[in-house]
Protein backbone atom coordinates (compact mmCIF):
# COMPACT_ATOMS: atom_id res chain seq x y z
CA UNK A 1 0.00 0.00 0.00
CA UNK A 2 2.83 2.39 0.76
CA UNK A 3 4.04 2.23 -2.84
CA UNK A 4 0.56 3.18 -4.08
CA UNK A 5 0.36 6.04 -1.57
CA UNK A 6 3.75 7.23 -2.77
CA UNK A 7 2.39 7.23 -6.32
CA UNK A 8 -0.24 9.78 -5.26
CA UNK A 9 2.14 11.83 -3.08
CA UNK A 10 -0.75 13.20 -1.00
CA UNK A 11 0.38 13.13 2.66
CA UNK A 12 -3.11 13.38 4.13
CA UNK A 13 -4.56 10.54 2.02
CA UNK A 14 -3.66 6.85 1.85
CA UNK A 15 -4.64 4.22 -0.69
CA UNK A 16 -6.69 1.35 0.77
CA UNK A 17 -6.95 -0.89 -2.30
CA UNK A 18 -4.90 -1.47 -5.46
CA UNK A 19 -5.84 1.07 -8.17
CA UNK A 20 -8.20 0.12 -10.99
CA UNK A 21 -7.45 1.33 -14.50
CA UNK A 22 -8.43 1.11 -18.13
CA UNK A 23 -6.99 2.65 -21.31
CA UNK A 24 -7.69 6.24 -20.30
CA UNK A 25 -8.53 6.40 -16.58
CA UNK A 26 -7.32 5.32 -13.14
CA UNK A 27 -9.29 5.07 -9.91
CA UNK A 28 -7.81 4.98 -6.40
CA UNK A 29 -9.79 4.14 -3.27
CA UNK A 30 -8.46 6.37 -0.49
CA UNK A 31 -9.13 7.55 3.03
CA UNK A 32 -7.63 10.08 5.43
CA UNK A 33 -4.16 9.17 6.68
CA UNK A 34 -4.73 10.70 10.10
CA UNK A 35 -8.13 11.04 11.83
CA UNK A 36 -8.93 14.36 13.53
CA UNK A 37 -7.65 14.72 17.09
CA UNK A 38 -9.74 17.58 18.45
CA UNK A 39 -13.14 19.12 17.89
CA UNK A 40 -12.86 22.23 15.67
CA UNK A 41 -15.64 23.87 17.69
CA UNK A 42 -14.65 23.34 21.35
CA UNK A 43 -11.14 21.92 21.08
CA UNK A 44 -11.78 18.80 23.15
CA UNK A 45 -10.44 15.41 22.07
CA UNK A 46 -13.52 13.29 22.85
CA UNK A 47 -14.51 12.30 19.30
CA UNK A 48 -16.11 9.28 17.70
CA UNK A 49 -16.96 8.22 14.15
CA UNK A 50 -20.51 9.23 13.34
CA UNK A 51 -21.16 8.38 9.66
CA UNK A 52 -19.25 8.11 6.37
CA UNK A 53 -19.88 8.59 2.67
CA UNK A 54 -18.12 8.01 -0.63
CA UNK A 55 -16.92 11.13 -2.48
CA UNK A 56 -15.30 11.42 -5.92
CA UNK A 57 -12.23 13.67 -5.97
CA UNK A 58 -10.43 14.35 -9.27
CA UNK A 59 -6.63 14.50 -9.20
CA UNK A 60 -3.71 15.09 -11.54
CA UNK A 61 -3.38 12.62 -14.42
CA UNK A 62 -0.85 9.80 -14.03
CA UNK A 63 0.88 8.39 -17.11
CA UNK A 64 -1.46 10.52 -19.24
CA UNK A 65 -4.48 8.83 -17.65
CA UNK A 66 -7.21 10.76 -15.85
CA UNK A 67 -7.25 10.05 -12.11
CA UNK A 68 -10.26 9.83 -9.80
CA UNK A 69 -9.99 9.32 -6.05
CA UNK A 70 -12.88 7.46 -4.42
CA UNK A 71 -12.63 8.97 -0.96
CA UNK A 72 -14.24 7.24 2.00
CA UNK A 73 -15.04 10.49 3.83
CA UNK A 74 -15.79 10.08 7.52
CA UNK A 75 -17.92 12.25 9.75
CA UNK A 76 -17.12 12.71 13.43
CA UNK A 77 -19.08 13.81 16.47
CA UNK A 78 -17.75 15.49 19.60
CA UNK A 79 -18.85 13.84 22.83
CA UNK A 80 -18.27 17.11 24.67
CA UNK A 81 -20.29 19.67 22.68
CA UNK A 82 -22.19 17.47 20.23
CA UNK A 83 -20.77 19.15 17.11
CA UNK A 84 -20.60 16.96 13.98
CA UNK A 85 -18.06 17.62 11.24
CA UNK A 86 -16.44 15.98 8.22
CA UNK A 87 -12.72 15.27 8.46
CA UNK A 88 -10.74 18.09 6.92
CA UNK A 89 -8.15 17.37 4.23
CA UNK A 90 -5.61 20.04 3.31
CA UNK A 91 -4.95 18.65 -0.18
CA UNK A 92 -8.63 18.81 -1.22
CA UNK A 93 -10.51 21.83 -2.57
CA UNK A 94 -13.99 21.35 -1.14
CA UNK A 95 -15.68 23.76 -3.55
CA UNK A 96 -14.48 21.90 -6.66
CA UNK A 97 -14.24 18.30 -5.34
CA UNK A 98 -10.72 18.01 -6.67
CA UNK A 99 -7.21 18.24 -5.32
CA UNK A 100 -5.68 21.68 -4.97
CA UNK A 101 -2.78 20.64 -7.15
CA UNK A 102 -5.19 19.75 -9.95
CA UNK A 103 -6.69 23.24 -9.70
CA UNK A 104 -3.21 24.77 -10.01
CA UNK A 105 -2.57 22.59 -13.03
CA UNK A 106 -5.86 23.65 -14.66
CA UNK A 107 -5.01 27.30 -14.04
CA UNK A 108 -1.64 26.90 -15.77
CA UNK A 109 -2.96 24.78 -18.64
CA UNK A 110 -5.80 27.23 -19.31
CA UNK A 111 -3.19 29.81 -20.28
CA UNK A 112 -1.86 27.63 -23.09
CA UNK A 113 -4.75 25.34 -24.11
CA UNK A 114 -8.45 25.65 -24.88
CA UNK A 115 -10.89 24.98 -22.05
CA UNK A 116 -12.25 21.95 -23.93
CA UNK A 117 -8.78 20.39 -24.24
CA UNK A 118 -8.02 20.97 -20.55
CA UNK A 119 -11.36 19.50 -19.46
CA UNK A 120 -10.87 16.43 -21.61
CA UNK A 121 -7.33 15.80 -20.36
CA UNK A 122 -8.15 15.96 -16.63
CA UNK A 123 -11.68 14.55 -16.63
CA UNK A 124 -13.82 17.48 -15.53
CA UNK A 125 -16.56 19.53 -17.16
CA UNK A 126 -15.56 22.39 -19.47
CA UNK A 127 -17.72 24.76 -17.41
CA UNK A 128 -15.68 23.82 -14.33
CA UNK A 129 -12.45 24.62 -16.16
CA UNK A 130 -13.91 27.94 -17.30
CA UNK A 131 -14.96 28.83 -13.74
CA UNK A 132 -11.56 27.88 -12.30
CA UNK A 133 -9.91 30.07 -14.90
CA UNK A 134 -12.31 32.91 -14.11
CA UNK A 135 -11.45 32.70 -10.40
CA UNK A 136 -7.74 32.53 -11.25
CA UNK A 137 -7.92 35.68 -13.39
CA UNK A 138 -9.86 37.50 -10.63
CA UNK A 139 -7.11 36.57 -8.16
CA UNK A 140 -4.42 37.81 -10.54
CA UNK A 141 -6.33 41.05 -11.10
CA UNK A 142 -6.02 41.74 -7.37
CA UNK A 143 -2.45 40.51 -7.19
CA UNK A 144 -1.03 42.61 -10.01
CA UNK A 145 -1.61 46.30 -9.49
CA UNK A 146 0.61 48.02 -12.03
CA UNK A 147 1.86 51.51 -11.27
CA UNK A 148 -0.44 54.18 -12.65
CA UNK A 149 1.08 55.81 -15.73
CA UNK A 150 1.82 59.52 -15.63
CA UNK A 151 1.32 59.46 -19.42
CA UNK A 152 -1.46 57.04 -20.32
CA UNK A 153 -1.91 55.75 -23.86
CA UNK A 154 -5.29 54.61 -25.19
CA UNK A 155 -5.16 52.54 -28.33
CA UNK A 156 -6.63 49.44 -29.87
CA UNK A 157 -5.23 46.03 -30.68
CA UNK A 158 -6.93 43.46 -32.91
CA UNK A 159 -7.11 40.12 -31.08
CA UNK A 160 -9.21 37.25 -32.43
CA UNK A 161 -10.64 39.41 -35.25
CA UNK A 162 -12.00 42.17 -33.00
CA UNK A 163 -10.64 45.55 -31.90
CA UNK A 164 -9.78 45.47 -28.19
CA UNK A 165 -8.97 48.36 -25.88
CA UNK A 166 -5.32 48.54 -24.88
CA UNK A 167 -4.06 50.92 -22.20
CA UNK A 168 -0.35 51.65 -22.14
CA UNK A 169 2.27 53.40 -20.08
CA UNK A 170 3.70 55.73 -22.73
CA UNK A 171 6.71 56.73 -20.64
CA UNK A 172 7.70 53.15 -19.75
CA UNK A 173 6.65 51.52 -23.05
CA UNK A 174 4.53 48.90 -21.34
CA UNK A 175 1.02 47.48 -21.62
CA UNK A 176 -1.07 48.53 -18.63
CA UNK A 177 -4.20 46.55 -19.51
CA UNK A 178 -6.24 45.00 -22.33
CA UNK A 179 -10.04 44.92 -22.34
CA UNK A 180 -12.47 42.99 -24.59
CA UNK A 181 -13.78 46.02 -26.51
CA UNK A 182 -13.15 49.74 -26.96
CA UNK A 183 -16.68 50.98 -26.21
CA UNK A 184 -17.06 54.22 -24.30
CA UNK A 185 -18.63 52.46 -21.29
CA UNK A 186 -15.73 50.00 -21.16
CA UNK A 187 -13.17 52.82 -21.20
CA UNK A 188 -15.06 54.74 -18.51
CA UNK A 189 -15.30 51.65 -16.32
CA UNK A 190 -11.59 50.84 -16.63
CA UNK A 191 -10.43 54.41 -16.01
CA UNK A 192 -12.71 54.57 -12.96
CA UNK A 193 -11.02 51.46 -11.54
CA UNK A 194 -7.64 53.22 -11.42
CA UNK A 195 -7.66 54.32 -7.79
CA UNK A 196 -4.99 57.00 -8.12
CA UNK A 197 -6.04 58.26 -11.56
CA UNK A 198 -5.39 61.84 -10.41
CA UNK A 199 -1.72 60.97 -11.05
CA UNK A 200 -2.40 60.80 -14.81
CA UNK A 201 -1.29 64.04 -16.48
CA UNK A 202 -1.62 63.28 -20.21
CA UNK A 203 -3.61 60.77 -22.26
CA UNK A 204 -2.53 60.03 -25.81
CA UNK A 205 -5.05 58.61 -28.30
CA UNK A 206 -6.22 58.61 -31.88
CA UNK A 207 -9.18 60.70 -32.99
CA UNK A 208 -11.85 58.37 -31.57
CA UNK A 209 -14.48 60.47 -29.78
CA UNK A 210 -15.55 57.77 -27.24
CA UNK A 211 -11.98 57.78 -25.87
CA UNK A 212 -12.01 61.54 -25.46
CA UNK A 213 -15.48 61.54 -23.86
CA UNK A 214 -14.43 58.82 -21.41
CA UNK A 215 -11.31 60.71 -20.36
CA UNK A 216 -13.22 63.96 -19.93
CA UNK A 217 -15.80 62.11 -17.80
CA UNK A 218 -13.42 60.26 -15.45
CA UNK A 219 -10.17 62.24 -15.44
CA UNK A 220 -11.07 65.74 -16.70
CA UNK A 221 -7.82 67.16 -15.29
CA UNK A 222 -5.74 65.10 -17.76
CA UNK A 223 -4.74 66.70 -21.06
CA UNK A 224 -5.76 64.76 -24.15
CA UNK A 225 -3.06 64.49 -26.81
CA UNK A 226 -3.89 63.17 -30.25
CA UNK A 227 -1.06 60.99 -31.46
CA UNK A 228 0.64 62.95 -34.25
CA UNK A 229 1.23 59.77 -36.27
CA UNK A 230 -2.53 59.38 -36.73
CA UNK A 231 -2.65 62.94 -38.05
CA UNK A 232 0.30 62.89 -40.45
CA UNK A 233 -0.79 59.49 -41.74
CA UNK A 234 -3.92 61.22 -43.05
CA UNK A 235 -1.70 63.50 -45.14
CA UNK A 236 -0.10 60.44 -46.73
CA UNK A 237 -3.52 58.94 -47.37
CA UNK A 238 -4.65 62.17 -49.07
CA UNK A 239 -1.59 62.18 -51.31
CA UNK A 240 -2.12 58.53 -52.20
CA UNK A 241 -5.72 59.21 -53.16
CA UNK A 242 -4.48 61.84 -55.66
CA UNK A 243 -2.03 59.28 -57.08
CA UNK A 244 -4.86 56.79 -57.59
CA UNK A 245 -7.06 59.41 -59.26
CA UNK A 246 -4.37 59.99 -61.91
CA UNK A 247 -4.33 56.38 -63.09
CA UNK A 248 -7.15 57.01 -65.59
CA UNK A 249 -4.87 59.23 -67.72
CA UNK A 250 -1.85 56.92 -67.56
CA UNK A 251 -0.78 53.93 -69.56
CA UNK A 252 -0.99 50.58 -67.79
CA UNK A 253 2.81 50.50 -67.56
CA UNK A 254 3.00 53.99 -66.03
CA UNK A 255 0.31 53.13 -63.51
CA UNK A 256 2.09 49.94 -62.43
CA UNK A 257 5.41 51.77 -62.15
CA UNK A 258 3.94 54.57 -60.04
CA UNK A 259 2.25 52.00 -57.82
CA UNK A 260 5.58 50.22 -57.34
CA UNK A 261 7.36 53.50 -56.58
CA UNK A 262 4.65 55.03 -54.39
CA UNK A 263 6.92 54.66 -51.34
CA UNK A 264 8.96 57.55 -52.77
CA UNK A 265 5.95 59.85 -52.48
CA UNK A 266 5.15 58.77 -48.93
CA UNK A 267 8.69 59.21 -47.62
CA UNK A 268 9.93 62.58 -46.38
CA UNK A 269 11.90 64.37 -49.07
CA UNK A 270 15.02 64.70 -46.91
CA UNK A 271 15.03 60.91 -46.36
CA UNK A 272 15.33 60.04 -50.06
CA UNK A 273 18.58 58.84 -51.57
CA UNK A 274 19.95 60.22 -54.86
CA UNK A 275 18.18 57.66 -57.06
CA UNK A 276 14.82 58.11 -55.33
CA UNK A 277 15.13 61.90 -55.50
CA UNK A 278 15.67 61.65 -59.26
CA UNK A 279 12.61 59.41 -59.67
CA UNK A 280 10.52 61.78 -57.53
CA UNK A 281 11.52 64.83 -59.60
CA UNK A 282 10.65 62.93 -62.79
CA UNK A 283 7.17 62.04 -61.59
CA UNK A 284 6.41 65.49 -60.19
CA UNK A 285 7.62 67.32 -63.29
CA UNK A 286 5.33 65.22 -65.48
CA UNK A 287 2.30 65.28 -63.16
CA UNK A 288 1.49 68.83 -61.88
CA UNK A 289 -1.52 67.66 -59.82
CA UNK A 290 0.65 65.09 -58.07
CA UNK A 291 3.31 67.74 -57.46
CA UNK A 292 0.78 70.07 -55.82
CA UNK A 293 -0.54 67.29 -53.57
CA UNK A 294 3.00 66.19 -52.70
CA UNK A 295 4.04 69.71 -51.70
CA UNK A 296 0.98 69.98 -49.47
CA UNK A 297 2.00 66.73 -47.78
CA UNK A 298 5.54 67.99 -47.18
CA UNK A 299 4.29 71.36 -45.89
CA UNK A 300 1.99 69.57 -43.46
CA UNK A 301 4.90 67.51 -42.12
CA UNK A 302 6.87 70.72 -41.54
CA UNK A 303 4.32 71.71 -38.88
CA UNK A 304 5.60 68.89 -36.66
CA UNK A 305 9.26 69.71 -37.20
CA UNK A 306 9.05 72.85 -35.09
CA UNK A 307 9.65 72.92 -31.33
CA UNK A 308 7.44 75.96 -30.77
CA UNK A 309 3.67 75.73 -30.35
CA UNK A 310 2.87 79.17 -31.77
CA UNK A 311 5.11 78.62 -34.77
CA UNK A 312 3.40 75.29 -35.36
CA UNK A 313 0.00 76.96 -35.30
CA UNK A 314 1.23 79.64 -37.72
CA UNK A 315 2.49 76.95 -40.08
CA UNK A 316 -0.84 75.16 -39.89
CA UNK A 317 -2.77 78.34 -40.70
CA UNK A 318 -0.48 78.91 -43.72
CA UNK A 319 -0.87 75.28 -44.83
CA UNK A 320 -4.66 75.48 -44.44
CA UNK A 321 -4.85 78.53 -46.73
CA UNK A 322 -2.65 76.83 -49.34
CA UNK A 323 -4.77 73.70 -49.13
CA UNK A 324 -8.12 75.49 -49.57
CA UNK A 325 -6.85 77.29 -52.66
CA UNK A 326 -5.33 74.19 -54.27
CA UNK A 327 -6.77 71.67 -56.69
CA UNK A 328 -6.11 68.95 -54.09
CA UNK A 329 -8.41 70.36 -51.41
CA UNK A 330 -10.97 67.57 -51.88
CA UNK A 331 -8.28 64.96 -51.26
CA UNK A 332 -7.29 66.73 -48.03
CA UNK A 333 -10.82 67.52 -46.81
CA UNK A 334 -10.85 64.73 -44.20
CA UNK A 335 -7.56 65.96 -42.77
CA UNK A 336 -8.80 69.55 -42.70
CA UNK A 337 -11.97 68.55 -40.89
CA UNK A 338 -10.06 66.38 -38.41
CA UNK A 339 -7.63 69.15 -37.45
CA UNK A 340 -10.45 71.68 -37.16
CA UNK A 341 -12.43 69.35 -34.86
CA UNK A 342 -9.47 68.20 -32.75
CA UNK A 343 -7.22 71.25 -32.91
CA UNK A 344 -6.63 71.64 -29.15
CA UNK A 345 -5.87 67.97 -28.63
CA UNK A 346 -3.63 67.79 -31.71
CA UNK A 347 -1.55 70.81 -30.71
CA UNK A 348 -1.28 69.57 -27.10
CA UNK A 349 1.44 67.41 -28.63
CA UNK A 350 3.83 70.34 -28.33
CA UNK A 351 3.52 70.37 -24.53
CA UNK A 352 5.60 67.21 -24.08
CA UNK A 353 5.87 65.94 -27.66
CA UNK A 354 4.09 62.78 -26.57
CA UNK A 355 3.19 60.11 -29.10
CA UNK A 356 2.11 56.51 -29.04
CA UNK A 357 5.58 55.69 -30.28
CA UNK A 358 4.91 52.03 -29.60
CA UNK A 359 2.51 51.77 -32.58
CA UNK A 360 4.86 49.51 -34.52
CA UNK A 361 5.27 47.38 -31.41
CA UNK A 362 1.49 47.04 -31.19
CA UNK A 363 1.33 46.00 -34.86
CA UNK A 364 4.02 43.38 -34.30
CA UNK A 365 2.16 42.05 -31.26
CA UNK A 366 -1.07 41.87 -33.30
CA UNK A 367 0.60 39.75 -35.98
CA UNK A 368 2.13 37.35 -33.49
CA UNK A 369 -0.95 37.05 -31.26
CA UNK A 370 -3.22 36.37 -34.24
CA UNK A 371 -0.80 33.65 -35.35
CA UNK A 372 -0.82 31.90 -31.98
CA UNK A 373 -4.36 32.80 -30.96
CA UNK A 374 -6.34 30.17 -32.87
CA UNK A 375 -8.41 28.15 -30.44
CA UNK A 376 -7.87 30.49 -27.49
CA UNK A 377 -10.47 32.66 -25.85
CA UNK A 378 -9.75 36.38 -25.53
CA UNK A 379 -9.66 35.98 -21.74
CA UNK A 380 -6.97 33.31 -21.98
CA UNK A 381 -4.83 35.35 -24.36
CA UNK A 382 -5.18 38.44 -22.19
CA UNK A 383 -4.17 36.48 -19.09
CA UNK A 384 -1.17 34.97 -20.90
CA UNK A 385 0.01 38.49 -21.72
CA UNK A 386 -0.97 40.54 -18.67
CA UNK A 387 -0.21 38.09 -15.85
CA UNK A 388 3.02 36.58 -17.14
CA UNK A 389 5.50 37.92 -14.60
CA UNK A 390 8.44 37.22 -16.91
CA UNK A 391 7.12 39.96 -19.21
CA UNK A 392 6.80 42.65 -16.53
CA UNK A 393 9.01 45.72 -16.40
CA UNK A 394 9.82 46.50 -12.78
CA UNK A 395 11.44 49.39 -11.00
CA UNK A 396 14.19 48.34 -8.62
CA UNK A 397 14.02 49.63 -5.04
CA UNK A 398 15.55 53.05 -4.63
CA UNK A 399 18.75 52.97 -2.62
CA UNK A 400 18.47 54.91 0.62
CA UNK A 401 22.15 55.58 1.25
CA UNK A 402 21.64 57.38 4.57
CA UNK A 403 19.53 54.65 6.19
CA UNK A 404 21.76 51.94 4.76
CA UNK A 405 24.95 53.57 6.08
CA UNK A 406 23.50 53.97 9.58
CA UNK A 407 22.35 50.35 9.62
CA UNK A 408 25.79 49.10 8.62
CA UNK A 409 27.68 51.45 10.94
CA UNK A 410 25.65 50.79 14.10
CA UNK A 411 25.18 47.03 13.64
CA UNK A 412 21.45 47.37 13.09
CA UNK A 413 21.42 45.85 9.60
CA UNK A 414 18.80 43.24 10.57
CA UNK A 415 16.34 46.01 11.38
CA UNK A 416 17.05 47.94 8.16
CA UNK A 417 13.87 48.08 6.09
CA UNK A 418 12.93 49.47 2.71
CA UNK A 419 10.26 52.15 3.05
CA UNK A 420 7.11 52.18 0.93
CA UNK A 421 8.59 55.02 -1.08
CA UNK A 422 11.65 52.91 -1.89
CA UNK A 423 9.90 49.65 -2.78
CA UNK A 424 9.88 47.97 -6.17
CA UNK A 425 7.25 49.11 -8.69
CA UNK A 426 5.66 47.16 -11.54
CA UNK A 427 5.00 49.12 -14.73
CA UNK A 428 3.24 46.35 -16.67
CA UNK A 429 4.10 44.24 -19.71
CA UNK A 430 7.26 45.36 -21.51
CA UNK A 431 6.74 45.70 -25.29
CA UNK A 432 10.15 44.45 -26.41
CA UNK A 433 10.13 41.43 -24.06
CA UNK A 434 6.61 40.45 -25.15
CA UNK A 435 7.51 40.65 -28.85
CA UNK A 436 10.61 38.49 -28.37
CA UNK A 437 8.58 35.86 -26.50
CA UNK A 438 5.86 35.86 -29.17
CA UNK A 439 8.39 35.56 -32.00
CA UNK A 440 9.95 32.53 -30.28
CA UNK A 441 6.48 31.06 -29.64
CA UNK A 442 7.33 30.46 -25.99
CA UNK A 443 4.91 32.82 -24.26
Amino acid sequence: MNNMSDLLLLPDLKTIEPPQENESDMMFKVEATFPPVRCPQCGFDRLYKHTSRKQLIMDLPIRLKRVGLQLNRRRYKCRECGTTFWERLISIDEKRSMTKRLIRSIEEQSLSKTFVDVAESVGVDEKTVRNIFKDYVALKEREYQFETPKWLGIDEIHIIKKPRLVLTNVERRTIYDIKPNRNKDTVIQRLSEIKDNTYIEYVTMDMWKPYKDAVNTVIPHAKVVVDKFHVVRMANQALDSVRKSLKANMTAKESRTLMRERYILLKRKHDLNERDSFLLDTWLSNLPELKEAYELKEEFYLIWDTDDLEQAKDRYRYWRQCCLSSNSKNAYKDLLRAVDNWQDEIFNYFDKRLTNAYTESINSIIRQVERMGRGYSFEALRAKIIFNEKLHKKRKPRFNSSAFSKAMLYDSFNSYQITDRDKTGNYGVDFSTLIKKLEKSNL
